[in-house]
Parts: structure tokens; sequence; C-alpha cells
């Protein structure tokens, strides 16, 4: 079992419990997730299985979108609903007018602060652990992307919006320097993550139906094969000299190549990349792994290669 499987995460549970869910459910070890969400947050997530688990590069740093609602009138300590309130609360509620104006700030590059409970390391261990331990630690400000912040609603204290943001984006510090910005104080109480670029939530599936599914024997309906992943690619084809240079890592010439196939149908939805990439296959149709395009020597070369028993599967 090699690809991507999109989830629907649902409120309470962790990362790391819908992976050990899922690794029971397929009866599969070698599994993953590229990207994590708060227990409180529900939405999409993209787990790869098998060798697809070796392509996290191509995905983690994709462009996301997010729902959610924000409650003003008072912070907490871990930005969100779970946490111990750190103001006093505030019944004054800015006018709309004045949120628009102060959303429009956050647009284009930011210099974010991550939550202090979260998983972003301080010297090798997680923020939450140290919070947990009352130590005292300064965080660095990280560069992030805010592409679009709408408001869809508004009636106080609570505000619904939508953001697209770049990778590595915590929604719950948006909400918190919002509140600071406002001067009444702010926290997330709800966030659904609708989009991890291209991939859209209305094509995950639960644990429930994934469970199902598997049950029939009907893998393919929730699996998408890693030999269908990163179509931003050419497909290079190579005959039984190429597949014998690609499994060990070595240049691939033209004479080695069958054909060369362009599948680009999401040209536009996908970050471009600065090299020249293409997936190489046996003819067999088996995803050998990537190469690089070395125009000086009329070659790819390979810089990602499955192992036999990956391919032979």
């Amino acid at each position: 079992m090699d690809g991507l499987i999109l989830v629907k995460k649902h409120q309470g549970c962790t990362s790391h419990d819908l992976i050990t869910d899922l690794r029971r459910i397929l009866n599969i070890q070698k599994i993953g997730h590229f990207g994590t969400l708060d227990p409180l947050a529900t939405g999409l997530m993209i787990i790869a299985v098998g060798k697809a688990t070796r392509l996290s590069s191509f995905f983690l740093k994709a462009d996301k979108i997010y729902e959610g609602r924000i409650q003003l009138g008072y912070s907490t300590d871990t930005y969100d609903s779970t946490g111990t309130p750190t103001s006093t609360e505030k019944k004054e509620w800015p006018e709309k007018k004045k949120i628009l104006e102060v959303m429009k700030k956050f647009l284009g590059k930011v210099d974010q602060i991550p939550p202090p409970y979260s998983a972003k390391k301080y010297r090798g261990e997680p923020l939450y652990k140290l919070a947990r331990k009352k130590k005292e630690f300064e965080l660095k400000p990280s560069r992030i992307f805010i592409h679009s912040f709408l408001l869809k609603e508004y009636h106080p204290p609570f505000l619904n919006f939508e953001v697209k943001c770049s990778s590595g984006t915590y929604i719950r510090s948006l909400a918190h320097d919002l509140g600071q910005i406002l001067r009444c104080g702010a926290h997330l109480s709800e966030l659904t993550r609708t989009k991890i670029e291209p991939f859209e939530l209305s094509a995950a599936f639960t644990l429930e139906k994934i469970k199902q599914l598997k049950g029939e024997g009907k893998i393919s309906h929730f699996l998408i094969a890693v030999e269908s992943l990163l179509p931003q690619f050419p497909k290079a084809i190579l005959k039984e000299s190429g597949t014998a240079l690609a499994r060990n890592g070595n240049m691939v010439f033209p004479e080695n190549i069958s054909k060369v196939v362009q599948t680009d149908t999401l040209q536009n939805k996908i970050p471009k990349q600065k090299e020249v990439i293409f997936r190489l296959f046996n003819l067999e149709g088996k995803l050998l792994g990537l190469a690089k395009k070395e125009p000086e020597k009329n070659s790819l070369h390979p810089f990602l290669v499955f192992n036999q028993r990956d391919i032979e599967r």
C-alpha cells in the first residue's frame, strides 16, 4: 500500500492518535502525516503510507486554507479556548469597520511568534513541554505569508473568518495578535482546515469510512496511488537499461529512456520547483523515484530512489 490518504480529522483527536488509529485499521507500520492539526481543530490531514512517506518535502510547504471562529473579549495562555484566561474579560466590542481595517494589516509577509503551547521546538524541546514546566524561553518570530484574511460574519463577541496562508502559520497566534491590536483580547474557539493545496476537505474520508472501505476490500476508493502523485513533474518511462541505472542512483541518459510524458494537470496549483524534476517509471508502470535534470551532462540524476522491494510489491 503506497500513496496518500486524505483524512477528515475530528475534534479532540491528536495527530498522533490519528496515525495510531490508521496504523491499526490498515495494518501497516510505514505511515506518517504531512502536517499536524491541534486537538481543537478539525478538517483535512494528508496521511502518507508506504513509500509515499518519502515525498514529504513536496507537500509540507503547501499553502493552506482555514475557516474558523475567534472569540473577542479575553486572551488565553494557549491562544485558544482550551487555555486559561490571561486577561480580564471585556464587554465592549470593536466595530466591524475597525476589525476589517486591522485584518488588512496581517496580509502579506508577517513575522509571527508561535504560541507558547505548541509543538514548535526551542533548543530541541517542544514549547508545550517547557510551558508546562513554567520554564522561561524567548521565541524568535517566523516569517509567514498571509494571502487573504476575510471576515465572514460578525456577531459580537464572535467573528467567523477564512484565511489562506503559507505553511508554518499558527492560526491561534493570528487570533491572539488580532485581539492584541484591537485591545480587547481574543482567542481561537473553532478551526477547520479546508484545503492543503491542491487537496480539498470535500475529498477527505473519516476514519469510520476508511475502516468500512478497507473491510470491503475497496482500498483504491480512499488511497491516492503514489504513481499519480506530483503530476506537475514530467514522467520519464525508462527502458530496462535505464531502470537498472536508476535503481543504483546512477545517471540516466536519453538512450535509456523509452519516452517522456507531460502530465502537468495541476500546473497553476502547485508551487514550481527551482530545478527541473522528473518522475522515473519502469516499463511496468511502477514509480522508481525522482531525478533532477543535468543539462550539462544531458542526463537525469536520481536523487530519491525507492528500494527494489517497494517497487516490486
